[in-house]
C-alpha cells in the first residue's frame, strides 16, 4: 500500500507572510517555500517573523530540498536565517527567484549551504521521491510557479500565489491546459490554494492595464520630472514604467539598492525590455532638466528607511524633493502601513511635491486572483481534497466557503492554520491539530526566539514609559542605609512627576521597613513589597500604568 503523506504548516497559515510547508514521505521532508512577515508596529523592535523553524531544526537530515515558488519575502525571506542555522539542501526555482535568493544568500556568506537549481516552465524534476512539475503562473513578479508534486498519494497541487491574467505584460500565462490535463489523467488528489482575495467578488484587472493610466500620468506631467514608486520585485510594473518614460524620451534612474540589483538582474535575464542607453546613475541626476528624468524608487510602503521616504524626510544622498517633483506611488498601501505611506505623503506635499496614488487614479492591480479567479482554477482542477491556504484566517474560511458552494462536499474541504498537520493516507484526507510548537519565531537583530514577554514590555515602555525604584538595604542588620530614590523615564514631567515621586519614596520607604521586620523576609520578598507600593501609588496618582522597575541594592 502507498506510504502516507504529511504537510506539515510551519506559517502563511493565518496571516499573509512567513509561507511555509514541509511535505513528508517515508524519512524526506521536502519544504515549499521558506518566508518571513515583516513586523508591525505591535511588535516594536523586530525585525521579522520566521516560521516554526524548530520543527525543521529536529528533521536536519530528512530535508532533500526546497521549492521556491517565487520571488517575495513572505515566501523567500527566511532562507537565509534557516541556512545559517546548520541546515543544507538543495533549493528549486526559476531563474529569477533564484537570483533573489542569491542576492540574500550572498550577503550571509551562505551560498556554500545550498545549490541553486533552476527550472524552466513545464519542467519536472525529481526530487528523492517526490516528482515535481513546475507550470508557469501569472502574478506580481516574474518567474512564479505552480507546483504538481507527485506523491505516493497522489498529486498535490500548489498554486503558488497567482491571479488568471489573461494579458500578463511578459505574455507568460498560467498553465491552465496542463492543470485540465492532470485533473483528467491521473487526477489531482489535492489543492492548495491561494486564499488572500477569496472574500472579493469578481476578477483582478490586469496587470497591463495599468500602461495606459501610467502613460496619461507621464503625459500630464511632461515638463515635471517624475519619481515613481513600487515593489522592488515587481518587474512587470518597472516595464510599463519604463515604456512610458521612453515613449517621453526620458532617461531612467533607479533610487534604493534593491531596485537596483533586482532591475539589473532582471535586464540581464531578458525580463526587462528596455533599450540600452535609457538608463543613467542617479549621482547624475543634476545633468538633466526635470522633463529628462524619470526615477524608479523602493519606498511605496513609506518604509522610513527606503528611498522614497528618505527623500520625502530631506535626507536622501541623491535627490531633494521639491515644486518640480511629481511623485507616483503605484501600489496600495498594505494594511498596516497606511499611517506610515500617509506621513509620507504629507512630507513629499510639505516639500512642494504633486504625490499621485492609487486614491485619486488606478494605478495598481492587485497579484492575487479573486472569487471568479479561484472558482477557474477549482473548476479546471477538480481537485479529490481541498485546504485554502496563503491568508488571514477570514480568507482561509471564504475560500473554504467558496469551495463547498462549488459542489465539494464539507468533509472534503479541510481547515488547517499554523502548526497544523494533514495527513493524507489511503482512507483519504484527515487534520492533525497543532503537532508542532506553533512559535512565531521573532528576528531581533541576531537573535531568534520566540515571544518570552519582551514584545509586552517593549509595548508598555512605548505606550506608559518605566519607573524605576532603588532601595539601599544592610541585609545583615536589616535596616536601609538611605532613602530610596526614583527616576522614570517616557512617564511625566515636571512638577507633576517629582510631586508623585516624593510620594513613591515615602510609600516605599515604609514598606520596606514593615518588611523587614517579618521573620521570613529576602530579596524576592522585598522586591515584590517595592513593586507593589510603588504600582500602587503611580496608578492611583497618575491613572497610567509605567513599567515599575524595583532595584535592592545589599551593602
Amino acid at each position: 500500500m502507498p506510504a502516507e503523506v504529511t504537510i506539515t504548516f510551519l506559517g502563511g497559515l493565518g496571516d499573509i507572510g512567513r509561507n511555509c510547508a514541509a511535505i513528508e514521505t517515508g524519512d524526506e521532508l521536502l519544504l515549499l517555500d521558506c518566508g518571513q512577515l515583516f513586523a508591525s508596529e505591535d511588535e516594536p523592535g523586530v525585525d521579522s517573523i520566521l516560521p516554526d523553524i524548530d520543527y525543521l531544526l529536529e528533521r536536519s537530515d530528512r530535508i532533500i530540498g526546497c521549492l521556491v515558488t517565487h520571488g517575495h519575502e513572505d515566501h523567500i525571506g527566511a532562507l537565509a536565517q534557516v541556512l545559517s542555522r546548520g541546515l543544507e539542501f538543495p533549493i528549486y526555482g526559476s531563474a529569477f527567484t533564484l537570483g533573489l535568493v542569491k542576492y540574500r544568500l550572498e550577503e550571509r556568506n551562505l551560498l556554500g549551504r545550498t545549490e541553486l537549481i533552476e527550472v524552466a516552465d513545464d519542467e519536472s524534476v525529481q526530487i528523492g521521491s517526490f516528482g515535481v512539475e513546475f507550470l508557469p503562473v501569472t502574478h506580481s513578479v516574474p518567474g512564479g510557479m505552480i507546483s504538481a508534486i507527485t506523491t505516493p498519494q497522489g498529486i498535490v497541487l500548489h498554486s503558488s500565489d497567482f491571479k488568471l491574467d489573461p494579458h500578463p505584460v511578459d505574455g507568460r500565462r498560467t498553465n491552465l491546459p496542463r492543470i485540465g490535463a492532470l485533473a483528467e489523467s491521473p487526477g489531482i488528489r489535492l489543492m492548495l490554494a491561494d486564499s488572500t482575495n477569496a472574500d472579493s467578488p469578481g476578477t483582478t484587472a490586469s496587470e497591463s492595464s495599468m500602461g495606459p493610466t501610467l502613460s496619461d500620468v507621464f503625459r500630464e506631467n511632461a515638463d515635471r520630472r517624475i519619481i515613481t514608486a513600487c515593489f522592488a520585485s515587481h518587474m512587470h510594473r518597472v516595464q510599463q514604467i519604463i515604456d512610458a518614460a521612453v515613449e517621453q524620451d526620458r532617461r531612467i534612474a533607479t533610487l534604493g539598492l534593491s531596485m537596483l540589483k533586482n532591475v539589473a538582474l532582471a535586464r540581464s535575464l531578458g525580463v526587462l525590455k528596455v533599450p540600452e542607453d535609457s538608463f543613467f546613475d542617479i549621482k547624475d541626476i543634476g545633468d538633466f532638466a526635470p522633463g529628462q528624468t524619470c526615477i524608479i524608487s523602493t519606498g511605496s510602503q513609506g518604509e522610513s528607511r527606503a528611498a522614497l521616504a528618505t527623500a520625502a524626510a530631506g535626507n536622501s544622498k541623491w535627490i531633494s524633493i521639491n515644486k518640480h517633483d511629481t511623485v507616483l506611488l503605484s501600489s496600495h498601501p498594505i494594511p498596516g502601513n497606511e499611517a506610515k505611506v500617509s506621513t509620507m505623503i504629507n512630507d513629499l506635499v510639505r516639500r512642494g511635491a504633486e504625490v499621485v496614488h492609487s486614491g485619486l487614479v488606478d494605478i495598481h492591480t492587485s497579484g492575487h486572483g479573486k472569487r471568479a479567479e479561484l472558482t477557474t482554477l477549482h473548476t479546471v482542477a477538480n481537485p479529490e481534497w481541498f485546504v485554502p491556504v496563503h491568508g488571514e484566517y477570514r480568507h482561509l474560511v471564504a475560500h473554504a466557503e467558496l469551495a463547498t458552494s462549488l459542489g465539494m462536499a464539507d468533509d472534503r474541504v479541510l481547515l488547517a492554520e499554523d502548526g497544523d498537520q494533514i495527513v493524507l493516507g489511503n482512507k483519504g484526507l484527515r487534520l492533525k491539530k497543532k503537532v508542532t510548537k506553533g512559535h512565531h519565531l521573532l528576528l531581533n537583530g541576531d537573535f531568534l526566539g520566540p515571544d518570552r514577554g519582551v514584545l509586552a514590555d517593549r509595548l508598555g515602555l512605548g505606550q506608559q514609559g518605566m519607573v524605576s525604584i532603588t532601595a539601599v538595604v544592610d541585609f545583615d542588620s536589616a535596616r536601609q542605609m538611605c532613602d530610596p530614590w526614583v527616576e522614570a523615564r517616557g512617564w511625566l514631567d515636571g512638577d507633576d512627576g517629582r510631586e508623585i515621586s516624593e510620594q513613591i519614596i515615602k510609600l516605599v520607604s515604609k514598606a520596606i521597613d514593615e518588611e523587614l521586620r517579618t521573620a521570613d523576609w529576602n530579596r524576592d520578598t522585598l522586591i515584590r513589597r517595592v513593586r507593589r507600593a510603588a504600582g500602587s501609588c503611580v496608578h492611583q496618582q497618575s491613572r497610567r500604568r509605567p513599567m515599575i522597575v524595583p532595584i535592592v541594592i545589599d551593602v
